[in-house]
């Protein structure tokens, strides 16, 4: 019979297609009236398939999946985000190439250009997340800008405005001088580089003396309002209160006390410039000091600064001063240091903190009732430390800036009137409406604002907006609040936090019960990915070369919690292994006509080697379900592994093999009955973490036609009690150590693996000499001995062995070399011995164990003990070679 090997660049699209063709993914009502669902973190329109998104939406396809097959109706809700100035800056380059500036064709044709972009290459993320096997109901997909979601995030706006939570106000931002607009803290990136910090003296007024500070920025001296001392600074308590000369600018400046001011920084004196710095116009306005602002939008010298410098970049004018500062001898010294200069991510230029006029949401206000859900636990962090950290940020928040000073998103629903006067509404009607209220038919005219909302304000209301909102839709009632949130850290506070502020204002409810939080993924370094490094792996490089499964099943094992994922092609490759295994099992299966029957589930097994497959099934099933409801993503899948690759293909299809070479008609009929119904429900728990391969062999096999449903479809197997045939699965737990325990000492000793050997048995082997004896033949085959033989002394050439705490000997046919064999087992024993010294040590470190993540310290503690066995075994081994 001949074996066609599994292509998953044919049959990955194949099974993808049939599962969308047949409208595979969308809520079906099941017979338990459960739902649950997520909502997608909607990527970027701009954006391409990253390691992040594989792991991200890997993760929230295992609990759809597996939901989905345990009796929920299941809704997992996908979209794009509009990515304001992202999107923006990609079409105005794309129009620069071919010699247009947005300026010079207007706001509503570049809007006009947007769209065509979008229409064009804004869905490409979402087919690439299909390449990985996702299973969203593709038919309701939404993006930002979707009308029906841009009349929602109108409401929310004009909501917020007319209860005083929007506001206008002119305060410090992180300005992008390249871009000319705010950007939120998200969108700046901390880079170290190398700097220069300048130490100037100010001279003091009507004295002698200097006072020095030291900054990287000289340039922004020209916008200084004071310098400040800590109070508890001695060195300049005679300085408090007198004034000192900017160099250059030749404007006097208070010297004031502030604890800002830190004695161990710089000089431990601190220029105070509030108008650009986030920590300066904190002292400012504690101070009450001047706001003077030197920078124009894109970073030239403005007319505060010095009158021969305005309309100098802000980098020429740095240059200029500390000439200037040489040429009065007040410039100290330079020194050359490394520190974190903030740049915008999607236009590499140095930020600026700058006073502009910006639309702002009171997030102290609505934040309350988010810490109030976190605290009742009515929304749950997964891993839990993740709740101290947000409760940190919740108690800290300043005011949200919303505004953006770009064409592209969601204008902001607002008109002025003629004198300024603010009036918000859904549309420009309603808003002549109020201003015709207000102005008493006076004559009016009213000018929209032309800045655009942020793209996180639309999207803190996706969880809603998604399912209809405003409209009361079945969709919001039936899925909403979702079940879980699936996202990465860095967004908890820009994302998660204004989801659960926008969610119970509007909602009156959390936006979701649980907030699954997973770290980053990481080079095989430990690095993270790159362009600059070099380091970067691409999903959709590996998803071609290997499948998607294999990454999958990979990214979805290292998902630990609170440690990144150390992605390396050498795992990838493994669990590739992993389905190549299951494939060969498969084949092994039809090879010996084992076909699935419906009523297998109510055969009466009798076989042990079937009793023990099945407790073994039931043992599994319950960790995974376990492990999936507690977010051990990665603990459920070694617990599959381990089952599939080990329990299932190693022990029980090589016990199968004695039972088809034999002519009892009744256990073969058994035997390949249930052999293939146990592969089913295998592909059952599989299906969650590697679906295209396990749909692909449930079809293969017509799983399909015997059990009436796709795999996606099928039910979970069930796991009520089964009666656990202790007796046979102990024994078949006893032949499995027997064979462990040859094949391990074949290893020890360098013995070939497919190398016969005869079993010694001595005085002291009197329960395994009956035990070996009544399952003669399936250790003979399955562990490669040849004789089994009673023998009362010990000579040279037989290796004992400790089993089932028994000795028992092994007799080897090749010439081994004892003394050579002893000398490296020894030295190996030596090494093990201080593995397990230092592992102990480590153990009983009582601040570790208590100080440690809790998972690293089990697994250290498994470590410890698999090091024990062993030592025990090699002991066995080495005391024996006489």
């Amino acid at each position: 019979m001949e074996f066609t090997k599994y292509n998953h660049l044919i049959e990955e699209k194949k099974i993808y297609d049939f599962w969308e063709k047949n409208d595979l993914f969308k809520p079906r009502k099941k017979k338990l009236k459960k739902t649950f669902s997520i909502v997608i973190p909607p990527p970027n329109i701009t954006g391409r398939l990253h390691m992040g998104h594989a792991l991200n939406n890997s993760l929230q396809d295992v609990l759809i999946r597996y939901y989905r097959m345990n009796g929920f109706e299941t809704l997992w809700q996908p979209g794009t985000d509009h990515a304001g100035i992202a999107t923006q800056a990609i079409v105005e380059k794309n129009l620069l190439k071919v010699n247009i500036n947005k300026n010079d064709i207007g706001r509503e044709k570049f809007l006009e250009k947007v769209w065509e972009w979008k229409s064009e290459s804004g869905g490409l993320i979402l087919e690439q997340l299909k390449k990985l096997g996702c299973s969203c109901d593709w038919s309701r997909s939404r993006f930002t800008m979707d009308d029906d979601m841009s009349k929602a995030v109108t409401k929310v706006f004009v909501t917020l405005f007319n209860k005083k939570l929007i506001y206008k106000d002119k305060k410090l931002v992180n300005w992008d001088t390249k871009l000319q607009t705010a950007i939120s803290d998200l969108e700046v990136v901390q880079n170290e580089v190398q700097s220069q910090l300048y130490y100037i003296n100010y001279p003091i007024m009507d004295s002698k003396e200097n006072i020095t500070i030291a900054t990287t920025r000289p340039e922004t001296m020209m916008g200084d309002t004071a310098i400040a001392v800590n109070p508890k600074d001695k060195r300049f308590k005679n300085l408090v209160g007198k004034f000192a000369i900017i160099p250059v600018v030749n404007r006097k400046i208070k010297i004031i006390e502030d604890y800002y001011a830190d004695p161990e920084q710089g000089t431990g004196a601190v220029k105070i410039t509030p108008a650009h710095d986030f920590n300066d116009y904190d002292v400012g306005k504690r101070n009450k000091l001047e706001i003077i602002n030197i920078l124009e939008k894109d970073g030239k010298i403005n007319e505060n600064g010095i009158r021969s410098y305005v309309g100098l970049d802000r980098f020429e004018a740095r240059k200029k001063i500390i000439g200037e500062l040489k040429n009065l001898n007040v410039l100290e010294k330079i020194e050359s240091i490394k520190n974190k200069i903030p740049y915008g991510d999607r236009s590499n230029t140095i930020i600026e903190p700058l006073l502009t006029e910006q639309w702002f949401v009171d997030a102290k206000k609505l934040s309350k009732k988010p810490i109030e859900v976190v605290k009742r636990k009515k929304t749950i962090f997964f891993p839990d430390n993740w709740t101290k950290t947000f409760d940190q940020w919740m108690v800290n928040l300043e005011p949200w800036c919303i505004s953006r000073q770009i064409w592209w998103g969601h204008r902001i629903p607002v008109w002025y009137g003629h004198d300024g006067k603010i009036f918000a509404a859904e549309n420009v009607h309603d808003a002549k409406i109020l201003a015709k209220k207000y102005y008493k038919n006076k004559t009016y005219k009213l000018i929209q604002e032309t800045d655009v909302l942020d793209t996180w304000f639309s999207s803190s209301l996706w969880p809603f907006a998604t399912f209809g909102w405003p409209k009361k839709t079945n969709e919001l009632k039936k899925f909403y609040p979702t079940s879980v949130l699936v996202t990465g850290f860095d967004i908890i506070f820009f994302w998660v936090a204004r989801m659960l502020m926008m969610g119970n204002y509007f909602l009156k409810d959390t936006p979701f019960k649980q907030v699954y939080v997973h770290a980053l993924v990481r080079d095989e370094k430990g690095q993270k990915m790159s362009k600059s490094k070099g380091n970067v792996i691409d999903p959709l490089e590996l998803i071609n070369e290997y499948g998607a499964d294999p990454l999958r099943f990979t990214l979805i094992s290292m998902a630990s919690p609170g440690r990144d994922v150390k992605l390396s092609k050498d795992r990838v490759t493994g669990y590739r292994n992993f389905i190549t295994k299951i494939w060969s099992a498969n084949n092994f299966l039809k090879l010996n006509n084992c076909k699935h029957s419906k009523k297998s589930d109510k055969l009466k097994i009798k076989l042990p080697i079937n009793q023990w497959i099945h407790s073994e099934f039931f043992k599994t099933n319950q960790l995974i379900k376990k492990h999936i409801k507690d977010f051990r993503f990665d603990e459920a899948s070694r617990v599959l592994y381990n089952f599939v690759w080990h329990s299932y293909c190693d022990w029980y299809l090589e016990f199968l093999k004695p039972i088809f070479n034999s002519k009892n008609k009744t256990s073969i009929h058994e035997a390949k009955q249930f052999s293939s119904y146990m592969l089913s429900n295998i592909l059952k728990i599989l299906h969650p973490f590697i679906p295209f391969f396990t749909e692909h062999v449930w079809q293969v096999n017509k799983y399909n036609k015997e059990e009436k449903s796709d795999l996606i479809n099928s039910d979970w197997p069930v796991s009520k009690k089964i009666k656990l045939y202790k007796k046979n699965t102990d024994e078949i737990e006893c032949i499995i150590d027997i064979i462990s325990a040859i094949r391990s000492t074949k290893v020890q000793l360098n013995v070939p693996p497919k190398e016969f050997c005869d079993i010694i048995y001595f005085k002291e082997s009197k329960k395994i000499k009956k035990f070996i004896n009544n399952n003669t033949e399936i250790i003979k085959q399955v562990g490669r001995v040849n004789n089994i033989d009673f023998k009362s002394d010990k000579n040279d050439s037989i290796i004992q062995i400790i089993i089932l705490k028994e000795k028992m000997g092994l007799k080897f046919q090749t010439n081994i070399d004892l003394n050579a064999q002893k000398d490296r087992l020894s030295n190996k024993l030596t090494d093990l011995e201080k593995k397990i010294f230092t592992l102990n040590q480590k153990l009983n470190n009582k601040n570790y164990v208590k100080k440690a993540p809790k998972d690293i310290v089990a697994n250290d503690k498994i470590l410890f003990q698999d090091l024990k066995i062993e030592q025990t075994k090699l002991k066995s081994i080495v005391s024996s070679i006489n």
